[in-house]
């Protein structure tokens, strides 16, 4: 029987993982002799990115936490 510690590192791996490869994939995006983009175009991207990882790990600190019993 997985146990919900066990589960929460399947999961989260699994998902930190396609993360990180989405972000490479991004990353193809800055090569100027495929793609032309300004630096506010960029700064719109990571302030985004930047936001929305600021958004989730707040939820992991959340002090609103249910624990089932």
């Amino acid at each position: 029987m997985e146990t919900r510690k066990d589960r929460f590192n399947r999961i989260a791996s699994k998902r930190t993982n396609e993360i990180i490869e989405k972000l490479r994939i991004l990353g193809n995006c800055s090569n100027r002799s495929t793609y032309e983009y300004t630096k506010e175009d960029v700064d719109k991207i990571f302030n985004t990115i930047n936001q929305e990882l600021k958004d989730t790990r707040a939820k992991f600190s959340s002090t609103k936490r249910t624990k089932f019993v």
